[in-house]
């Protein structure tokens, strides 16, 4: 089996896929924008052979990187980056090489346009915000009429929470549409009351999830626009209402030998024409793995390798090689992270001191993420929600300003 792997080295966990469809006797293809040198050690000892472009951003060299691949090695079976801001490329270069096992150019505003993304939650039937695709004040005043302030307004095709905004009044409304960027079609939403989740799986060719995890999350649009403490956790158990939302969900958009991150609102109140306090309402769709080191959260809340699982849906399409562990415990892992401009009562040394056998990461973020993610994150694995809460609480804990 060949396997083109677009940014092998971005993010960083991306050798850990290369590494387990190499032990799954798959041919690793690499391309990247970077020097061959400059590669991981352990991604080069994952890759059969690499190919390196001058950018990625060049549609017509990486194309000529996959057809050198193909006259070399054969037809691609697989072609894939599990990075969102490559699905549009990858799903082109699947349509140009007539590669079968992902999603193809015709069918990926589907899952990239957050308006179409509606149609896809409402064929399986899960409840999603009212929207708009707001072009001029007068239709943005005709929507919030009907549903009321706050509203919030982002890119209809975004990634992340950047360029989100939550729009309380008329005044804010305005200064929306005198500072937003004229080339970008923006979506309208009601806003919605309710905790940040997400239902992260692995879908084997037949739609059929093969692992099962989710996230708890504050809101990412606060934490960016506001500068926040960010934390974030895997659950120990998933919720049966939301493993039900989230199956209903694959079977809406179709989706196939894809590992996803689907997130949705869990409601803090009832609200008309979404559902009760506690139910789902669907938000986004992400056609590959939550970002950063959350597959490794996965693994630590869950005792298994989601690296092995994915690798094995490829080759195998099935789980073949990767332990459940299903005798184990489960934990809670938790992202908590801290910011340089602010003043925390507790020092690096004492939460190590105070957490060192529950932290299994710790490090300095890119600076590129901190804005989302922080700039020192810890992570750590407990077994109760209590435990938990109190880690978030020493991280995060400020002197008095």
């Amino acid at each position: 089996m060949n396997f083109v792997y677009i940014s092998p080295q971005f993010p960083k966990t991306n050798w850990e896929f290369c590494d387990r469809l190499k032990k799954n006797g798959v041919n690793i293809l690499g391309i990247a924008d970077i020097e061959y040198d400059q590669l991981d050690q352990k991604l080069k000892d994952s890759l059969t052979e690499y190919y390196k472009v001058s950018s990625l951003e060049n549609y017509d060299e990486v194309l000529k990187a996959v057809a050198f691949f193909t006259h070399k090695y054969g037809k691609i079976d697989w072609l894939e980056s599990n990075n969102e801001y490559w699905l549009a490329q990858d799903a082109q270069l699947r349509s140009d090489f007539n590669i079968t096992t992902g999603i193809k150019a015709d069918k990926i505003a589907n899952i990239k346009e957050k308006s179409k993304m509606k149609k896809a939650y409402k064929k399986a039937e899960v409840p999603s915000a009212d929207f708009s695709l707001v072009t001029t004040p007068a239709k943005a005043k005709k929507f919030i009429e009907k549903v009321g302030y706050p509203v919030v307004t982002k890119p209809d095709n975004g990634v992340g929470a950047s360029d989100t905004h939550k729009i309380k009044n008329e005044e804010e409304l305005k200064a929306f549409f005198e500072n937003r960027n004229k080339d970008i079609k923006y979506i309208m939403e009601e806003y919605v009351d309710g905790d940040l989740v997400s239902y992260d799986a692995i879908i084997d060719s037949n739609g059929n999830p093969l692992f099962e995890t989710g996230i708890f999350e504050p809101a990412i649009m606060d934490v960016v626009n506001d500068g926040l403490d960010v934390f974030y956790y895997v659950q120990k158990k998933m919720p049966e209402k939301l493993l039900d939302a989230g199956r209903k969900a694959i079977k809406g958009f179709g989706i196939k030998s894809r590992f996803v991150h689907l997130e949705f609102f869990k409601l803090n109140k009832d609200k008309d024409g979404l559902g009760k306090k506690g139910d789902y309402v669907g938000l986004e769709a992400n056609m590959r793995p939550a970002g950063g080191y959350t597959p490794d959260m996965y693994n630590y809340a869950n005792n298994t390798d989601v690296y092995q699982i994915w690798a094995d849906m490829v080759a195998f399409d099935k789980i073949e090689k990767a332990n459940l562990n299903e005798d184990l415990e489960k934990n809670y892992c938790v992202y908590a992270s801290r910011r340089d401009n602010k003043n925390y009562v507790h020092s690096h040394d004492e939460i190590k001191q105070k957490y060192g056998n529950a932290i299994v990461m710790d490090e300095r973020m890119p600076d590129v993420f901190a804005g989302a993610m922080g700039n020192y994150m810890y992570t750590a694995k407990f077994a109760t929600s209590e435990e938990m809460e109190e880690f978030i609480s020493f991280v995060h804990e400020k002197t008095e300003e």
